[in-house]
């Protein structure tokens, strides 16, 4: 079965949005500060893997006139299968792209079940609480920068489900960039509370 990760930049509060999509957000580039070469090193690997797209609407508007002139940083972008969740588009000159309309968990669910690469999600934040809502992300590769934005899309949103994941790798870059990469590890455990002996 394929798998859904969840690769974005996340502030302290958990904001993941980084243009202007006609709400006033105005801290368009704010992880390009904190770059170094630790940063650089893992955008580089994930940007290497062989994987398919798996994006919201309006990240794909924006990538669509972007990527096709600047490949040379990213050749997988061009050979990709993108999948975009739109119940207003069906076709783009840049291919492959799928595009996926009606009940998004229901086609998220059965492409899944398809032979292929995992899927990965950058930015897509409205996209991706409907895939947290129906418990179809198996995993998070993040980085997380040392500051607070306040206004902004955030990553864990109003599709936030209780769910336990586990931390398969980390480090934290020269600037401060915590970057780790999480696996779904199935249902919150919790506990009692601890009983406290009275003095007799």
């Amino acid at each position: 079965m394929r798998k859904i990760i969840a690769c974005e930049f996340m502030t302290l509060d958990g904001v993941i949005q980084n243009e202007d999509e006609g709400d006033g957000f105005k801290h368009g580039g704010w992880f390009f500060g904190y770059a170094d070469e630790a940063t650089g090193a893992v955008v580089q690997e994930r940007l290497a893997k062989p994987v398919d797209l798996l994006l919201g609407r309006k990240t794909f508007a924006a990538w669509e006139t972007y990527w096709p002139t600047h490949s040379n940083f990213w050749p997988n972008c061009m050979t990709a299968t993108k999948y975009v969740a739109s119940n207003t588009r069906d076709s783009s000159d840049w291919q492959p792209t799928v595009f996926l309309s009606g009940d998004l968990a229901e086609k998220v669910r059965e492409l899944k079940q398809t032979e292929g690469p995992d899927l990965h999600v950058m930015g897509s934040a409205d996209m991706l609480q409907t895939l947290f809502k129906n418990d179809l992300v198996d995993g998070l590769d993040l980085m997380i920068f040392p500051i607070t934005l306040g206004p902004g899309k955030r990553l864990f949103a109003d599709g936030t489900i209780p769910a336990s994941f586990r931390v398969t790798n980390s480090q934290v870059s020269p600037n401060g960039v915590i970057i780790a990469s999480y696996e779904r590890d199935g249902d919150v455990k919790s506990g009692g509370s601890p009983q406290i002996e009275e003095d007799e």
